[in-house]
């Protein structure tokens, strides 16, 4: 998997916030009455749906955006494929309805089958796929005015996982045309087994894993004579959730697939289930156990502070430490520290660095550490003195990789120094508590957050903002890249994807701390070259302001111009976008603007696309009863 190192000169840690800025409602925001009412209301079957099928129907976006060309359509509660055209010159859209999909029909009452909503995807500005939930897919030619030619029809079928041998069940993603003799559309559809355990499978069970197939047609469509023919699949993979987004990137002929798990081949055994961890399990309380006392919490493994040139870090040894056991070595980018094996106090591991590299450079020649025993105490201080290599640069952390996945624990930065050192007297504390089981509260170790998060931080809120994912690399034919096995299985955090119609290629808000870093997908120089990402942009503070929208249903971005959150919405209650502006390094406020999607008659938001004009670009939104509109907002 591909790695996302920020890039230091980016990144803004003096930061202060977001200032707004006052969009007009009146001038920005059109709205537009729906004669074609979309639902969010999926027949279904009659077994639960599964947790990753409730969030993946969440987050569907309805609305489909061919890329510039002001046409998107989406698919009605009667099944019409319903063309909206907003292209006119009275800047009011038209509606035309382009196709009828069949109607469902109602499936026997054994059937733990669950349709999937209908959705649709452009191969170019008058070529749609259109999936209609049950199996089967439509390819239409757009006219430019009136209904739309069929130019063919197919259906998914796996005889070994749906009873009866009916169709499976889809929603397609995304489809690309990889030479002039062909296309490939990549689809998704829950896994259910084979038959017998589709009809045998407990109600109580809700894991559940889910196929993404290739699907090859060929270019120009051939003639059919009006049946379903079955779909041309290229390969298969599985995994255990609906991808967030796919992506085919031409310029190393592989295929993006990116969700909550890797998606391995068929013939691969799926992961082991997770088994909690001791110290993660809850235990059942007994007669008159009092469990709701506070447990003590570990202290961090060192604590920093530091001024416009310099850097401290302390770490906390057992005292009886002799010096010959301390390995310390410094360069400009890294550093290594050994401790051998001392008297061990339990709960307490010795720091192990090796070849850590820093946020920032050091000097060497300048940079020393010192050991301080203090035999009054159980504990000494092994300190860090480093001297910055470019000075009036603010650390935001002490090591490159401390909050990201699987990297280095985040230790927040003592903005006092004077209480650097208390970090010896808590580990004191600590292990004291741990052999005698007291509460371990008021540790004093410093009071250093940013400013813009200072006395506002909630860990648990903020942890659960963005979405973790994993980056899985397929080949045209469906093989592994030769370059794969250089990735490892790391996980990476996803604050924002593209908006839909903003334009080919692909990039990523990350979760970096409290903010958010864009890395877009380079280039291949050549088809064998492995995938670089460059963070090219900064959104500061982005995580910390979005784990405060807890109604948020879509999070988009466009390049590096704009984060757009939009909130759900209801049916008596009109949702808002809440707009974060990118700026420039160093600057220390930001620009942010909020417009109301909703009116209270609107209804539901169900889609989000946009298209870009010679005056700026136009974001649809598409509610249960209303088509909104927003001008030339960025």
């Amino acid at each position: 998997m591909s790695r996302f190192a920020p890039n230091h000169a980016l990144l803004n840690p003096k930061f202060e916030g977001y200032k707004l800025e006052v969009i007009s409602q009146d001038d920005a925001v059109t709205r537009f009455g729906l004669e074609y009412r979309p639902t969010q209301v999926a027949n279904s079957g009659r077994s639960p749906l599964s947790f990753k099928e409730v969030q993946s129907r969440i987050t569907h976006n309805h609305l489909a955006m061919a890329n510039d060309s002001g046409r998107c359509l989406y698919i009605d509660s009667e099944h019409r494929v319903v063309l909206v055209d907003l292209t006119n010159d009275s800047h009011a859209p038209s509606f035309t309805v382009v196709y009828e999909l069949p109607a469902p029909i109602s499936a026997p009452a054994a059937v733990q089958v669950h349709r999937e909503y209908p959705s649709a995807v452009f191969l170019d500005a008058r070529t749609v796929f259109v999936a209609d939930g049950q199996g089967a897919l439509y390819i239409l030619a757009l006219s430019a005015e009136g209904a739309a030619t069929t130019l063919g029809s197919y259906e998914l079928s796996d005889g070994t996982q749906t009873p009866h041998s009916a169709p499976t069940p889809f929603r397609i993603h995304s489809v690309a045309k990889i030479s002039d003799s062909s296309a490939i559309a990549l689809l998704s559809s829950r896994f259910y087994g084979d038959s017998e355990a589709s009809r045998t499978q407990s109600n109580a069970s809700h894991t559940s894993e889910f196929d993404v197939w290739a699907a090859r047609f060929s270019l120009p469509f051939p003639n059919q004579n009006g049946d379903l023919a079955p779909l041309d699949i290229l390969w298969r993979r599985r995994g255990q959730d609906v991808p967030i987004f796919t992506e085919y990137d031409n310029s190393r002929k592989c295929y993006l697939l990116a969700g909550s798990s890797i998606y391995r081949e068929l013939n691969q055994p799926a992961p082991p289930s997770y088994e909690p961890l001791p110290d993660e399990m809850a235990p059942i309380p007994r007669l008159d156990e009092k469990l709701d006392v506070e447990t003590p919490p570990r202290p961090p493994p060192y604590s920093w502070t530091q001024t416009s040139d310099s850097v401290t870090v302390a770490f906390p040894l057992p005292a009886t430490t002799p010096t010959s056991s301390i390995k310390v070595t410094f360069s400009q980018k890294t550093l290594t520290v050994h401790v051998q094996n001392t008297s061990h106090v339990e709960g307490v591991p010795l720091p192990h660095y090796s070849a850590q590299q820093f946020w920032d450079g050091i000097q060497t020649s300048t940079s020393f550490w010192t050991w301080d025993r203090e035999g009054e105490h159980s504990f000494g201080l092994l300190t860090l003195h480093l001297d910055k290599q470019r000075e009036d640069t603010r650390w935001m952390h002490v090591f490159a990789s401390a909050g990201t996945p699987g990297g280095e624990e985040e230790v927040p930065e003592t903005l006092d120094p004077s209480e650097l050192y208390l970090i010896r007297e808590s580990l004191e504390k600590y292990t004291a508590a741990l052999q005698s089981g007291e509460d371990m509260s008021g540790l004093g170790l410093g009071r250093g957050v940013p400013a813009l998060a200072q006395g506002e931080m909630d860990e648990e809120v903020d942890s659960s903002v963005g979405r973790v994912a994993f980056l899985t690399w397929v080949g045209e034919d469906g093989g592994i890249p030769v370059w794969s096995s250089d990735f490892g299985d790391s996980a990476c955090n996803v604050l924002s994807i593209d908006l839909p119609g903003s334009g080919p290629g692909a990039s990523m808000i990350m979760k970096n701390g409290i903010d958010g870093t864009l890395f877009t997908l380079d280039e291949a120089q050549t088809v064998g070259s492995l995938p670089t990402w460059t963070h090219s942009a900064t959104f500061s503070a982005l995580a910390f302001v979005l784990a405060s929208k807890r109604d948020t249903r879509f999070t988009y971005h466009v390049s590096s111009k704009a984060v757009l959150a939009f909130e759900n919405g209801s049916r008596d209650r009109g949702g808002n976008v809440y707009i974060y502006r990118g700026g420039r390094p160093g600057q220390i406020w930001a620009k942010q603007s909020v417009l109301k999607v909703g009116d209270g008659s609107a209804g539901s938001l169900l889609g989000v696309s946009t298209f870009q004009t010679a005056q700026g670009y136009t974001i649809v939104c598409l509610c249960e009863n209303e088509l909104v509109v927003m001008h030339n907002i960025f």
